[in-house]
């Protein structure tokens, strides 16, 4: 059996000190925004919990679906690559960059440069990335795209979509279990129209023509798990809260675990969530799901 762990959002904190020419812009109202709800929201204290709890559950590997820093402040990177290295090594843990991780124009570079290794695949650099782990491909995407004021939408762009595909057919002609990393959801509510991921729709065709065999994301810092069309059959896609979330009445820190064992055509998975409960202290087990029963 191998065991991938999947935590997401942690929205690092505290912001170092900026100079007033570096919150102009975008930036302006996201420092706002973290002044007045955010850091009250995001706390270091619950993502050490959550870490803690991660690595006593003993992963063969661990995802990390984005959104390390917040206004991406050229000071938020050091900090977030140290906590990245906390977690262990390039090889044993896959990131893909978050909206915030690109938050503006001029810091569009900063995640490769400052988390280059955690986002290199195997053989290449460059997005789409594709690691071998045990049975699994770890295919990871970046959606992340510097957008305007009170945007928070993500796009992949048709290369990118096009070296997926591939990517998708190769390693299922290699028996391997592949699993596709993307900091936002493949599809989204109406009602969050403005922090969607622009090219969905091109994502999820991909899929439904290639197939995978499981999606996992951040960005809508809750639990979740719906599935998207595949060549034979669904494919599930599951999203993960934030991993610094307070404790609140419908929202809390959480993480997910897959147990996946089998075979091709017969893979087993099995996704354990894990979390704060609302209101609560103590990190538990939240739900169990069979995704795949092997048959």
């Amino acid at each position: 059996m191998f065991v991938l762990a999947h935590l997401s959002d942690p929205h690092l904190g505290p912001l170092p000190k900026a100079r007033l020419l570096e919150l102009a812009g975008k930036r302006a109202t996201g420092f706002l925004h973290w002044r007045r709800t955010r850091r009250l929201i995001h706390r270091g204290d619950v993502l050490a919990r959550i870490v803690a709890d991660v690595k006593a559950q003993a992963p063969d590997h661990l995802a990390v679906t984005g959104d390390l820093v917040n206004i991406s402040l050229a000071g938020e990177y050091p900090p977030a690559r140290a906590w990245l290295e906390s977690l262990g090594s390039s090889r044993h843990v896959t990131l893909v960059p978050g909206n915030h991780d690109a938050y503006v124009r001029s810091a569009a570079a900063h995640p490769q440069l400052h988390w280059g290794d955690y986002m290199r695949g195997d053989e290449a650099g460059g997005f789409p990335f594709l690691r071998r782990r045990g049975p699994l491909a770890l295919i990871g995407l970046s959606s992340a795209v510097p957008t305007a004021p009170l945007l928070s939408t993500g796009r992949l762009g048709a290369a990118q979509i096009a070296c997926l595909a591939e990517l998708l057919d190769r390693c299922r002609d290699e028996g391997l279990f592949r699993v596709v990393m993307v900091h936002h959801p493949p599809a989204s509510r109406a009602a969050r129209y403005f922090k969607r991921l622009v090219d969905g729709a091109a994502l999820r065709a991909a899929l439904a023509s290639h197939g995978a065999e499981l999606v996992i994301h951040g960005h809508n810092h809750v639990h979740s798990l719906v599935y998207c069309a595949g060549p034979q059959r669904r494919i599930p896609v599951l999203g993960v809260p934030s991993a610094s979330q307070a404790p609140r009445a419908t929202h809390c820190a959480g993480y997910h675990l897959y147990r996946i064992e089998g075979r091709p055509g017969a893979w087993r998975c099995e996704a354990v969530a894990r979390g704060l409960a609302p209101g609560g202290d103590a990190i538990s087990e939240i739900k169990r799901i069979t995704l795949m029963t092997g048959d």
